[in-house]
C-alpha cells in the first residue's frame, strides 16, 4: 500500500526499489509520531517530544564510512581520509539491501539540502524507522507541500538499520556501513540506528559537490546581527566545542547550527533544523535550546527520563554523553526566516583544548587562520564517536575531517580566498580547559566565552590591548570588560607554572608534527607561521 503525497512519476518503484510492504510518502510530524509509537520505536514525552534510544550506536561510525571508487572520483577524493569501496562491492551491497527490504514498510521524505535556491540539491530519504523520517524532516529543508507533486531527487539516501553488511562480499569494514556512490547518486546506510548518519551523509555529499562551484562548504554554525545580515559570523568547530550553544545568541539572529555554504552571494544554511547536545543543558545559560526539549515533535535521543512523568535527566549520561535533541529551526525564536546571511565579517574557530594551554580567545592573521583551519585542533568529547569516553586530543582538518571527501587544501584555499576577498576577521576561541589540563583544571566558563565573543562581534575587542602569545604567535587580549584578567593568560591560571610550560611545549610539538603533512601543499606565508 502507498500512502501520502508524492510525484506519481517518481515513486520508489521508478527507482528500482520494489516489493516493499507499506510505503509512507512525506508524512508530516503528527502522522510520523503516530506511526513511530504504533511500531514501538519510542515514547511520547513532555510537550509532545519523542523519546528514542539508538541502541548500540550512540554516535557516528566514521571508520564504517566508504566512498565508491569510480573513475569519475578517483583523482578528486582524499583517499587517505576516506575508505574506498569497489563498484562491485557496492553493487552487491545495493542488491542485497534491496532484497532485505522486500516486504518491509518504509518511510520516504523528499527534502532539500541548502537554503540558497541557486545552490541547493534535492534529496530523497528512504528510512526503515518512522522516527528517522521525523528526524531528517527536521534536519533538512522541507519543500512546500504543492512542490512535492513534481519533486524529483538529485540523490537518494536509503537507511536500513536492520540490514547487516558482509565485509567480504560488500568490500566494507564491518556489519555497519555508510556507502556513498557519486556516480549512482546513491547513499546506503545499514546496521546503525544513530540518526546523525543521515544528516552527515548529506553534508559529506555537499562537501564534495560545492567546491566545483566555487562554494566553501563549512562545518560551522552561523548567525548575524539582528536586522543586519551583512554582519554575519560563522563558528567552525567539531561536535562538543560549542557551535550550537554559542550561535544561539538571543541578541543575534540564528542562521543555522552546524552546516553552511559560503558562495559569491553570501552564507547559507544547508539544514532546516538543529541537532543539539543536551548533556548538562542549562535553562538559564541556554534557554532557547532547553525549551525545545519539551516542544511537539522534537526528537530526544538517548536521554534518561522518569518512566512516569517523562521528565528528562540532563545529567545522567549512563546511556551516552552524546545525548541530543533534534528540532526544526523555527523552534528557536530568533532564527532566520530564510537561513541566509551575508559574507562573514567574523570567523570564529572553536577548539576544545584538553591540555589547558590555549587562551580563551586569540586574533589570527589570514595566514594563521589557514594554519589553524588545516590543523583543526580540538579534543574529541565523550560520546560523539564510538569508544570515546573522555576528551582525547585530536587534529581534525577543516574542523570536520570525517565529512571532507576532498583534500583539505581544497577547502583551505577556498576559505583563504574568501577571507581575502571579503576582509573577514578571524578568531581562535578555546571552550576547553583552564587552570590545568583535563582532570585537574575546569571547563572554560561559558559566561566568559560569551563576553569575549560579544566583544569580538561588536568590534570593541579590536580596540583592546593585545600581547603576542609566546607559544603560538597569535595576538591575545590583555584585558576585556566582564572577563577576569587572569583567565586571558592560561599560564597564570595554573598553580604549577613549570607544568604549564611542559604541557605547552608538548602541544606545540603536536601541532608541528601534524602540520608536516600539509607543507608540500601550502604557500610560504602559511609555512612561516607553522609552529616548530
Amino acid at each position: 500500500m502507498t500512502t501520502g503525497r508524492v510525484n506519481p512519476n517518481f515513486r520508489l518503484e521508478d527507482q528500482g526499489i520494489e516489493g516493499l510492504g507499506n510505503v509512507y510518502y512525506n508524512f508530516m510530524e503528527p502522522a510520523l509520531i503516530e506511526e513511530a509509537i504504533r511500531r514501538g520505536e519510542g515514547t511520547l514525552g513532555q510537550g509532545g517530544a519523542f523519546l528514542v534510544s539508538t541502541g548500540t550506536f550512540t554516535g557516528r561510525s566514521p571508520k564504517d564510512k566508504h566512498v565508491v571508487k569510480t573513475d569519475s572520483v578517483t583523482d578528486t577524493i582524499w583517499w587517505e581520509n576516506n575508505a574506498a569501496m569497489s563498484p562491485t562491492g557496492f553493487d552487491a551491497l545495493h542488491a542485497d539491501m534491496l532484497e532485505h527490504m522486500k516486504g518491509r514498510d518504509y518511510f520516504v521524505q523528499d527534502l532539500i539540502g541548502g537554503a540558497d535556491p541557486a545552490h541547493c540539491i534535492h534529496v530523497r530519504m528512504v528510512t526503515e524507522l518512522a522516527w528517522h523520517n521525523l528526524f531528517i524532516r527536521h534536519l533538512l529543508r522541507r519543500p512546500d507541500r504543492e512542490d512535492l507533486d513534481d519533486f524529483t531527487a538529485d540523490f537518494t539516501v536509503v537507511n536500513c538499520p536492520s540490514f547487516r553488511a558482509d565485509p567480504a562480499r560488500h568490500d566494507c569494514r564491518s556489519e555497519t556501513v555508510i556507502a556513498l556512490n557519486f556516480d549512482r547518486k546513491l547513499i546506503l546506510i545499514g546496521g546503525t540506528e544513530y540518526a546523525g548518519e543521515n544528516k552527515k551523509s548529506v553534508f559529506t555529499l555537499l562537501n564534495y559537490l560545492l567546491p566545483d562551484k566555487g562554494i566553501m562548504p563549512m562545518h560551522c554554525s552561523a548567525n548575524h546581527a539582528t536586522g543586519n545580515p551583512v554582519d554575519t559570523a560563522v563558528f567552525f568547530g567539531l561536535s562538543g566545542t560549542g557551535k550550537t550553544t554559542l550561535s544561539a545568541d538571543p541578541g543575534r539572529t540564528l542562521i543555522g547550527d552546524d552546516e553552511h555554504g559560503w558562495s559569491d552571494r553570501g552564507t547559507f544554511n544547508f539544514e532546516g533544523g538543529c541537532y543539539a547536545k543536551t548533556i548538562s543543558l542549562n535553562p538559564e545559560a541556554e534557554p532557547e535550546i532547553y525549551a525545545t526539549t519539551s516542544k511537539f515533535a522534537t526528537v530526544i535521543e538517548n536521554m534518561v527520563y522518569d518512566p512516569e512523568t517523562k521528565e528528562l535527566d540532563f545529567e545522567d549520561d549512563s546511556l551516552t554523553a552524546n545525548m541530543r535533541c533534534a528540532y526544526p529551526l523555527d523552534y528557536i525564536s530568533n532564527a532566520s526566516s530564510n537561513a541566509l546571511g551575508g559574507h562573514p565579517k567574523n570567523i570564529i574557530m572553536l577548539t576544545c583544548d584538553a591540555f589547558g594551554v590555549l587562551p580563551p580567545i586569540a586574533r589570527l592573521t589570514p595566514a594563521q587562520a589557514m594554519y589553524h583551519f588545516l590543523s583543526g585542533f580540538t579534543s574529541k568529547v565523550a560520546g560523539t564517536e564510538r569508544g570515546v569516553t573522555e576528551p582525547q586530543p585530536t587534529f581534525s582538518t577543516c574542523f570536520g575531517a570525517p565529512f571532507m571527501p576532498r583534500r583539505p587544501e581544497v577547502y583551505g584555499q577556498l576559505l583563504r580566498s574568501k577571507i581575502a576577498q571579503h576582509g573577514a576577521t578571524c578568531w581562535l576561541v578555546n571552550t576547553g580547559w583552564t587552570g590545568g589540563a583535563y582532570g585537574v583544571g575546569s571547563r572554560m566558563p561559558i559566561k566568559a566565552t560569551r563576553a569575549l565573543l560579544t566583544a569580538a562581534l561588536d568590534g570593541s575587542l579590536a580596540e583592546a590591548e593585545f600581547r603576542k602569545d609566546p607559544n603560538f604567535g597569535f595576538d591575545v587580549p590583555v584585558n576585556v570588560p566582564g572577563v577576569p584578567e587572569v583567565l586571558l593568560d592560561p599560564r597564570r591560571t595554573w598553580d604549577d607554572k613549570a607544568g604549564f610550560d611542559t604541557q605547552a611545549q608538548k602541544l606545540v610539538q603536536m601541532f608541528a608534527d601534524n602540520f608536516e603533512q600539509y607543507l608540500p601543499y601550502i604557500d610560504e606565508d602559511v609555512k612561516a607561521v607553522a609552529i616548530g
